[in-house]
């Protein structure tokens, strides 16, 4: 696809944009990293993408797990062996295909997921309630587009409000 042609001051902008998304980027990641705190020594962060994909998608072939996360099947068969050893995921058979083998979560790695998570969600929210209201509707606005502009779908489902529970 060929680029737009961009004068000095949008390729400026552009860059200024691209820093500042890098920027929230490593704040992003730093969340992340910190909510994994308490299950750290169990779960690396790779691994818990595979839990959360493994969260929203119930039983999946490993394959398929594979295509989620963007790694090989060999990479995505070595992260499932890890889990299923720290008790967060298990096997099980197919029940429509007693030669294929299924991932499941357990009951403990369905908890992992939903605390990790909900300490992820917290830490956001603070910073995000540090944003004045129009900024918070600002950053709704300009985080659809981009998610869109990535190929996501918008995470407040088109509407240019704070999801539920965000004061403004």
């Amino acid at each position: 696809m060929a680029q737009p042609e961009t004068s000095a001051g949008e390729a400026d902008d552009v860059d200024a944009v691209a820093r500042a998304v890098l920027t929230a980027s490593r704040v992003l990641m730093a969340v992340s990293a910190r909510s994994l705190a308490e299950v750290e020594e169990r779960v690396t962060l790779p691994q818990f993408r595979m839990l959360v994909v493994m969260s929203g998608r119930g039983a999946i072939k490993l394959v398929a797990l594979a295509e989620s996360l963007r790694v090989t099947p060999s990479t995505a068969m070595r992260m499932a062996d890890r889990v299923i050893a720290a008790g967060l995921a298990e096997r099980q058979p197919n029940p429509d295909d007693r030669r294929e083998t299924l991932l499941t979560l357990t009951e403990e790695g369905r908890r992992t997921v939903e605390s990790v998570t909900a300490r992820r969600r917290a830490e956001i929210r603070a910073i995000v309630q540090r944003l004045r209201p129009t900024q918070r509707l600002a950053l709704v606005e300009a985080l659809d587009a981009f998610n869109e502009a990535g190929g996501e779908p918008p995470a407040s489902g088109g509407a240019h409000l704070p999801p539920p529970g965000w004061s403004t």
